[in-house]
């Protein structure tokens, strides 16, 4: 404690300054940590291909987009049009292996790392899984750097933390802040439980490492949540337990394979505590049972208020999603039910997930194959959505690309296909092996269901 006098014309004024803890307290200093790490860190450059939003953005002047919004079509390229995208990757083995985001190499054609000593290396893809945002690449070579990695159930809310990236393109920027909370899931997202943080991320960080203060990796940074394209205040990073999940099967298989149980879930709120009688909101409550899934077979029935699995305590439904993503197929599970206000503990057996990531290496009989490409995406039908659509399969367009093929024909996301030139869809393989068999300079008839409506398209193949 300090005390100081201030003295004006006759009279004199003491003022004692104490110096309180935040005063008192200096900020984390990482600047030995940042050296020691830095040479596991390095900057991704990727080669991808254009599409043709991304063309029309730059060919087409912003007068006639306001007018004509994106239904301008663009003469054909004589050449496939590239552009160079950029992220952060990190070392977690000596022999080469590097962990960055799935969205950093989609659709890369080439992929390229650069060292902090300005060592250019290309390297390989060895699988990547979207719905967790992880990729896996290798380089060649060995007694590379590795980071060590800490334990993600040691990181508590507060504790400072470190991030290295190439926001930008500013190669091995630190950025520091603090854990804000932990378990987040986001725009309906329910494969990661996301570390939220105030460390400034911006594009050009994604796939960086996330450090503790001990200099191990908690997080691989992932996304930001902004209004603008630009840090404020919130960013994202996938837990390092989820991601060595991932990188594990990655190594093993080149895909990630799930679990499934075969249930919808949503959160217990303050009135369903009150009428589940439960002393606070906790829990994931059971909406909905999958006919003919594990769930279905092992008695779980909608009402169900899952309060334990395996003996763990359920808070959210974050927290159970997270144990049956990180539980592998054809593993016995308990799970610890409340059911008309008694608690009652059920088996099940888990099966394999109907969406499992593909290996990034089609088979030589695949890639012949393949077939015309149409420039769409599609996915499964759910079992409600047969429901409720009164089918027995189809395919669901989840997008379209513009001036594709697809497009071309009127197929618009949101469209059921159920048949393509008379064979039956029940699933995207069925999809797969109908386009195969497409000639060029034919018109392939294609039934489809649009907002509840039957009818019947010509997709032009060129």
């Amino acid at each position: 404690m300090n005390s100081r006098v201030i003295q004006k014309g006759m009279y004199a004024a003491v003022f004692t300054v104490v110096a309180t803890q935040s005063q008192a307290a200096a900020p984390v200093d990482f600047s030995n940590l940042v050296e020691q790490v830095s040479p596991a860190v390095v900057s991704v450059s990727v080669v991808k291909k254009m599409s043709q939003e991304e063309l029309l953005q730059q060919q087409v002047p912003e007068i006639l987009k306001r007018f004509f919004g994106n239904q301008i079509i663009i003469p054909q390229q004589q050449a496939p049009q590239e552009k160079t995208a950029y992220g952060s990757a990190f070392f977690i083995s000596k022999d080469g292996y590097l962990v960055t985001n799935h969205h950093v190499i989609e659709d890369a054609s080439k992929i390229t790392i650069t060292l902090n000593d300005r060592r250019e290396l290309d390297a390989k893809l060895v699988g990547s899984d979207e719905r967790t945002d992880v990729a896996l690449l290798k380089v060649d070579g060995g007694s590379f750097p590795a980071l060590r990695t800490g334990d993600i159930n040691q990181l508590k809310v507060g504790q400072p933390v470190l991030a290295i990236g190439s926001p930008f393109g500013f190669d091995y920027s630190a950025s520091a802040g603090i854990v804000s909370a932990k378990s987040r899931n986001m725009l309906g997202e329910n494969s990661v439980p996301f570390i939220q943080t105030d460390v400034a991320l911006n594009p050009g960080n994604s796939g960086g490492p996330l450090f503790n203060q001990n200099g191990e990796v908690v997080g691989v940074n992932s996304r930001i949540f902004s209004g603008t394209g630009g840090y404020m205040g919130l960013s994202f990073s996938i837990p390092i337990d989820v991601v060595n999940d991932v990188v594990d099967q990655l190594k093993k298989n080149g895909k990630v394979t799930r679990s499934y149980l075969g249930v919808m879930l949503q959160d217990i709120d303050r009135n369903l505590a009150d009428a589940y009688k439960l002393p606070k909101p906790e829990g994931s409550l059971i909406t909905q049972v999958t006919p003919n899934s594990p769930a279905d077979r092992a008695g779980f029935k909608a009402g169900d208020v899952v309060m334990k699995y395996n003996g763990s305590p359920i808070l959210r439904t974050a927290d159970l999603l997270n144990y049956l993503n990180r539980t592998m197929p054809n593993q016995n599970i308990q799970l610890e039910v409340l059911r008309d206000n008694k608690p009652k503990v059920i088996s099940a057996t888990l099966s394999t997930a109907p969406d499992d990531t593909p290996a990034p290496a089609a088979s030589t009989a695949q890639k012949k194959r393949q077939g015309p490409v149409l420039g769409m995406s599609i996915r499964a039908l759910s079992q409600t959505e047969m429901g409720r659509l009164d089918v027995k399969g189809g395919v669901y367009v989840d997008d379209v690309t513009f001036n594709g093929l697809a497009a071309q024909s009127r197929i618009m996301p949101g469209d059921i296909i159920t048949q393509l030139n008379n064979k039956k869809i029940n699933n995207p393989n069925d999809f797969v092996d109908a386009v195969a068999d497409l000639q060029k300079n034919t018109v392939a008839r294609v039934s489809i269901i649009r907002q509840g409506q039957h009818a019947m398209l010509g997709l032009r193949i060129q």
